[in-house]
């Protein structure tokens, strides 16, 4: 057995490189197809992994009006630290009762609301931070998660209306969200539409009066111009990533990934025929041949399910995981070819150099492009590039907490 260990130029075991001329090229194309509606960057789930200040202040800079995100403490940060104009709105949606209410109407943020017990302490908020709150009401069209049954939204409608009589809440929006926009043609998506439009329209009649009427996500930002309304709200496509195969590839979208995920070969060595690789023994190496090491496993967010089959670019070729991606690492059947420790091992990326995407990840784990960006975990450092506007600058997340 032999093995090589070279010095590397580049020192990280692994890094995530953001790319953030694509994320405001993504936004302008995104935009384009709803010209006549604001635009909500979604920036949940630090950004799907991509990093949520840096990527919020692109999209900002691409012509966002508005930033998404699921909790308020992700709004809260975002405001508080996330380098963003003042003009800039921030959304949240997903609360539990006895959430930072306060804190949230003290930062101007505008909070969703799904029931009564919402809306009575988004009230309670207000007149602690004795400012108005700016709520938005979300309608259940059919998804079944959060939102306001058609049933219950006479009385939520009623006691909006009476908060902001009495000067408690302000409602800036009515909203809901699409279950099956990435499935072209499902009869879910008109039915939904429908729904929709009647209950905005009885609260309209009512008296409400919202600056914005949203429920369009990625897929349907890109394919249901009906669904546009005043507000259109992209995420995983904002960052390169198709929303699902069904509507076609990143490149078929005319978006491209923003997040390229490489590592450094740990090691490089021979071995005979028959031996085994990784827990299990689930591959044996069908003749002599050299192996590589990806110091990159599960506890990064590289996908178990993936073992076997997940692609990785070295030397200019695919290769696959050869047997169980582990915790912290993963090995390549690399047949016979030598390079060295330190070279180059590229997950996913925008496909330009050959590279695998997180489209051709999801396929091998049996998931989906949004899982795989959005795992990868805070132990892969991010690096941003292209953080002016026209590209320049190139800049690790610790710079500016973004990561």
């Amino acid at each position: 057995m032999s093995e090589t260990a070279q010095p590397t130029a580049n020192p990280q075991r692994a890094r995530a490189e953001i790319d953030l001329g694509a994320v405001r090229a993504n936004v302008r194309t995104l935009r384009a197809k709803a010209p006549g509606a604001a635009f909500m960057a979604v920036v949940k789930a630090d950004g799907y992994g991509h990093g949520a200040a840096p990527c919020a202040r692109a999209a900002v800079e691409a012509g966002a009006g508005w930033i998404g995100t699921a909790t308020p403490e992700e709004a809260l940060a975002l405001r508080a630290e996330g380098g963003l104009p003042d003009d800039v709105r921030i959304m949240c949606w997903l609360w539990t009762p006895g959430g930072p209410w306060r804190a949230a109407v003290e930062a101007g943020l505008d909070v969703s609301v799904s029931a009564l017990w919402a809306l009575r302490e988004a009230e309670e908020g207000a007149r602690l931070a004795g400012r108005t709150a700016l709520v938005q009401l979300k309608a259940d069209t059919g998804l079944g998660r959060n939102g306001c049954q058609p049933a219950d939204w006479p009385t939520l409608v009623a006691e909006a209306l009476r908060a902001e009589a009495e000067g408690l809440v302000r409602v800036t929006g009515l909203w809901s969200h699409l279950a099956c926009a990435d499935e072209p043609g499902h009869p879910s998506i008109t039915a939904q539409l429908s729904c929709f439009r009647e209950m905005v329209t009885y609260a309209e009649t009512r008296g409400l009066r919202p600056e914005v009427r949203h429920i369009a996500n990625s897929p349907a930002t890109l394919t249901l111009p009906e669904s546009h309304f005043d507000l259109v709200r992209p995420g995983i496509a904002m960052y390169g990533v198709s929303p699902s195969p069904e509507l076609g590839s990143s490149a078929d979208l005319g978006l491209r990934p923003a997040m390229t995920l490489s590592a450094s070969l740990a090691l490089v060595k021979h071995v005979p025929g028959g031996h085994g690789v990784s827990y299990g023994h689930h591959y044996t190496t069908p003749g002599e041949t050299t192996l590589g090491l990806v110091p990159l496993g599960y506890a990064d967010g590289v996908p178990r399910h993936a073992s076997g089959s997940g692609p990785v670019l070295i030397g200019g070729k695919w290769r696959t995981a050869a047997g169980r991606i582990a915790m912290d690492q993963f090995v390549v059947d690399l047949g016979g070819d030598e390079p060295e420790a330190g070279a180059e091992a590229v997950l996913f990326g925008p496909g330009d150099r050959g590279e695998p995407t997180a489209e051709d990840w999801a396929q091998a784990a049996g998931t989906i492009g949004y899982e795989i960006v959005t795992r990868i975990g805070a132990r892969v450092p991010r690096v941003y590039v292209g953080e002016g506007r026209n590209g320049e600058g190139r800049r690790p997340a610790g710079a500016d907490g973004g990561g």
